[in-house]
């Protein structure tokens, strides 16, 4: 078997069986045929499966070595280890050479969040009151009062709204992994979507997908491309920060951390499997650290009647 048509295989089974998001199967595809672009220049004939090794792989990292930054490079590593270990589970190939192969180390980066005035400037901008704004708002409102991914977003449809009187909670369907989790939204979130649904219909054309919640300027579902455009937009104009819908995203669970709700609780709003995932979403500043651990440590605080002076002594 040529290792394209083995390719092939593997995407249908990400989109078919493992029902991964559209986003991550057109990557796999993109970096996996990139690597087998490498191979058929290098050998000059079409890659087979045992092309998959080692040897290989290391020479397609290397002709990209100082070209594309390490966190790039572990992704596609990381997408030729799936595939290698796909490739294995089907008998195509004897080992998955591939997992020998260490990542590169990459940069820690702490996620962007704004702070809560900033997000609400964002949200609240002065536009003209239109089905569009309408739309707008209540994309913001969903993307900062869920956590939801840009993807999960684009993908709602109508029922997967869980009203409960003037309360809403979304079934988030098809997120990471293939999971499906109920997430509560707040009041501000649920009005917003209210008030764009009422006038929703005037986005609807002949083609229009109607099970959409979030329509389009032409009709069509609204796509991730112009979700990122919004809040980029937003952001810029209102926080001086251009941030992306994900940043909406570290936003919300850390000002949810913030305000004291459990880690626990926020990992199943975020939909991760690991914890250690969520705590890379959520950084408290230094003074919030501090004052929690002062309510919260039994001995933080000075006993009952006394005071600490000025130099860290206690007075009475």
């Amino acid at each position: 078997m040529t290792m394209r048509e083995a390719l092939q295989r593997f995407v249908e089974h990400m989109r078919d069986e493992v029902r991964a998001s559209p986003h991550t199967v057109r990557a796999y595809h993109r970096d996996i045929s990139q690597f087998l672009d490498t191979v058929e220049q290098r050998t000059e004939r079409e890659p087979v499966v045992e092309d998959l090794d080692v040897r290989q792989v290391r020479a397609h990292l290397a002709s990209m070595h100082g070209k594309r930054a390490p966190s790039t490079m572990s992704r596609k590593l990381s997408a030729l280890r799936r595939f290698g270990e796909y490739l294995r589970r089907q008998g195509l190939v004897a080992d998955n050479e591939v997992a020998l192969i260490h990542s590169p180390k990459r940069r820690q980066r702490l996620p962007v969040a704004l702070p809560v005035d900033d997000v609400g400037a964002m949200i609240e901008q002065p536009e003209p009151d239109d089905v569009k704004t309408r739309r707008d708002r209540a994309v913001l409102e969903v993307l900062y009062g869920a956590g939801l991914r840009v993807s999960e977003c684009v993908r709602l449809d109508v029922d997967h709204l869980r009203w409960e009187g003037a309360r809403l909670r979304l079934r988030v369907v098809r997120g990471k992994g293939g999971k499906d989790r109920l997430v509560p939204v707040g009041r501000s979130a649920a009005q917003a979507l209210r008030a764009y649904l009422d006038s929703r219909e005037q986005l609807v054309r002949p083609r229009s997908p109607l099970e959409a919640v979030f329509l389009g300027n032409r009709g069509g579902r609204l796509s991730d491309r112009q979700v990122r455009y919004l809040v980029e937009r937003r952001s810029v104009a209102q926080a001086q920060a251009r941030i992306s819908p994900h940043g909406l995203r570290h936003s919300f669970a850390t000002h949810l951390l913030e305000s004291g709700c459990d880690l626990r609780a926020i990992q199943s709003m975020l939909g991760h499997a690991s914890l250690s995932t969520t705590q890379r979403y959520t950084h408290l500043s230094l003074g919030r650290i501090i004052d929690v651990y002062e309510h919260a440590h039994p001995r933080a605080r000075p006993p009952a009647g006394k005071r600490m002076d000025s130099s860290g002594g206690e007075s009475t």
